[in-house]
């Protein structure tokens, strides 16, 4: 029983920040979704601990904690590459926006020197 209140405190914190951090702009929906709805699963499994059960025996695994670690190491290993392929689009635009303003400058200095040769010819 201890582990179970464990679990559902556990749970509900997760549920609860992760939904402060959305509300006060940290995180975006689109990221806490995926909290949340892990948070929600480990809620119906406390509640419903024969689900847990059934749903661990129906994919195979004799032991519901083995379903449990196996579910959140392929989620852990589907968020590093959620998260490697965040990094390399912003790597991209990091790169193009470099480049972008490299141009603006040339572009400035380009006008600075028009404008200068204007007034000196005068």
């Amino acid at each position: 029983m201890g582990i179970k209140i464990l679990t559902g405190f556990l749970s509900v914190a997760i549920f609860v920040l992760v939904l402060e951090l959305a509300r006060r702009g940290k995180l975006t929906f689109k990221y806490a979704i995926g909290w949340i709805a892990i948070s929600l699963l480990g809620i119906i499994f406390i509640i419903f601990d024969q689900l847990l059960a059934a749903v661990s025996a129906w994919f195979g695994f004799t032991l519901p904690s083995n379903f449990i670690f196996f579910t959140l190491f392929c989620f852990f290993m589907f968020l590093s590459l959620f998260l490697t392929i965040f990094l390399c689009q912003q790597n991209n635009r990091n790169d193009t926006m470099a480049q972008e303003i490299g141009l603006l400058k040339l572009e400035i200095a380009r006008l600075k020197k028009q404008i200068q040769n204007k007034f000196s010819a005068r």
